[in-house]
């Protein structure tokens, strides 16, 4: 036998795995809910929604427990510095939680209606939440690629699961092309990535590239040429995740051809994982990046992406009548307006970033649960014209959807106008002339949408309702489905009137940004 040349590190601790403890069980729920449904007979198959409800309460208790025993929500390292938890990945856990959990409870009449009722499709989503919440957690390109895969690749399924409707065959090929593409992006960057720096931790290869950056050309060559290329793909195969232009085109097809209740799920959860992926690789691994003496950084190219993302997605949402389609180019100019806090670099920005994040996850899920119950014999739901009447044939629903589409227009005393504020505030905070003409293009641009949010109104409140018999029947709105509606809207009042709470929260990942991932020397964390 060769005797050992390197010494090999200690095998993982208890205490490493017990700091993935929530995503252990989350993945026995999602392997659970597989054999369960072979198990169920053809009428029984939505207990396993109810079982995976049951098992994303218990990943939050285990989540709640986590934090509970942290002396501190600084960065503690596990597996070698492959996996790390910190605010950020506390609080977006949470937010990939709530996301699921409320996809799954609008899904389990959708599906039945439907008659595609399977225990995979629950199983699907627990494994793309599964991804996020590793994302989140992610402190090695190996695991946050890997994470992220998983991630997307559920979703790609998700959004074919009907597989006898053309649109979302269509849709799905679509999204899985693009998809692909924008990973092996991202793929080709991390290469040259780890290329110029030979490490994988991204803190390692932050303090790397800050000696680069710092030291400039050398003899054998100037390092920040290939880091150049490798700031474009990867930010190239990033905006794609989040639907900003122009990397946009798939958002609206992708959201009007899968099933309603997975456009709910993907506009909000697989998109607040791309957000965390997003700071990962920008905030900390390519911090130093942030602005070059020579090359263009990607803070001002991330400056001019978000002004063309917000501008490109209201006046494209303008003349939608499709509300699939409007509420596509709504997240896209959402995107826009999240990007600006990321821009801005101040801790005004990153709290405005995970204030938005989590009110919108909120508002967006709210108004599809109303779009879903829209779905009936004889209507799809989809048209702006299936609104019309909705307050005469249901006010409570009506009353709902308004608080919602109130929310994502930024209406005072609403969640959504405080999330606004934070993020257009935070420009002028920077202190940079520069930014101060963003943040007056993106209030022209609020401006905009209140145009299309308001159409919504009108056809709730002001137009006649249709009297056709399939129009007359009743909406698809459970008990469940009603409570976590109403939890939802008297959030967006509440923290719309009495914001402190929540900024209290969004405060922890804003100061785990500018402790950690801002910094231009990187941590690296072993």
């Amino acid at each position: 036998m060769l005797p050992l040349l390197v010494e090999l590190p200690p095998l993982p601790t208890l205490r490493d795995t017990a700091l993935i403890m929530p995503e252990i069980i989350l993945t026995l729920f999602a392997c659970a809910a597989l054999a369960l449904d072979v198990a169920l007979p053809r009428g029984k198959k939505h207990i396993t929604a109810y079982f995976s409800l049951i098992g994303l309460a218990f990943v939050a208790v285990a989540l709640a427990q986590q934090v509970a025993t942290m002396a501190s929500l600084l960065p503690i390292s596990a597996f070698y510095g492959m996996l790390f938890i910190d605010g950020l990945s506390v609080v977006f856990r949470f937010v990939f939680i709530v996301a699921a959990a409320f996809s799954i409870l609008y899904s389990i009449q959708y599906l039945e209606f439907e008659r595609e009722q399977r225990g995979e499709y629950y199983a699907l989503i627990l494994f793309s939440t599964l991804g996020m919440m590793f994302v989140a957690v992610s402190g090695d390109l190996i695991s946050l690629f890997v994470s992220l895969e998983l991630m997307s690749l559920s979703v790609y399924v998700l959004v074919g699961y009907f597989k006898r409707d053309g649109r979302s065959n269509e849709a799905a090929m679509k999204y899985f092309l693009m998809g692909i593409f924008s990973s092996a992006l991202i793929l080709y960057g991390l290469s040259l990535v780890y290329g110029v720096t030979g490490h994988t931790n991204l803190g390692l290869i932050s303090e790397t590239i800050a000696g680069y950056v710092q030291g400039g050309a050398s003899e054998s060559g100037d390092p920040r040429l290939l880091l150049f290329v490798a700031l474009a793909l990867v930010s190239a195969g990033l905006l794609f995740k989040i639907a900003a232009v122009p990397f946009h085109m798939w958002a609206p097809d992708a959201y009007e051809g899968a099933p309603t209740t997975v456009t709910a799920f993907m506009s909000v959860g697989p998109k607040a994982g791309a957000y965390v992926l997003l700071a990962r690789m920008l905030l900390f691994m390519l911090g130093p990046l942030r602005e070059m003496e020579s090359l263009p950084g990607w803070a001002a190219m991330l400056a001019v992406v978000a002004v063309l993302t917000m501008t490109v997605g209201n006046l494209a949402a303008v003349t939608q009548d499709n509300v699939k389609r409007l509420l596509a180019y709504s997240s896209i100019a959402h995107a826009g307006y999240i990007l600006l806090g990321i821009v801005s670099g101040t801790d005004l920005g990153y709290q405005g970033v995970a204030f938005h994040i989590m009110t919108y996850t909120l508002m967006n899920t709210g108004v599809f649960a109303v779009i879903i119950a829209l779905h009936r014999q004889g209507v799809i739901g989809e048209k702006l014209d299936d609104l019309n009447g909705l307050f005469s044939k249901s006010p409570s629903a009506a009353v709902l959807m308004l608080i919602f589409i109130l929310g994502l227009a930024g209406i005072p005393s609403t969640a959504g106008f405080v999330g606004k504020f934070l993020l257009f505030g935070s420009l002028i905070d920077s202190g940079n002339p520069w930014l101060t003409y963003v943040a007056v293009i993106a209030v022209l641009n609020a401006v905009v949408a209140f145009y299309y949010y308001a159409r919504f109104a009108r056809a709730m409140f002001l137009n006649a309702p249709s009297e056709s018999a399939a129009d007359a029947a009743p909406l698809l709105l459970t008990p469940g489905v009603r409570v976590a509606m109403t939890l939802s809207a008297a959030a967006v009042l509440f923290f719309g009137v009495y914001p402190q709470p929540l900024i209290n929260v969004a405060d922890v990942v804003a100061q785990s940004i500018t402790t950690i991932y801002a910094q231009s020397s990187g941590v690296a964390l072993r």
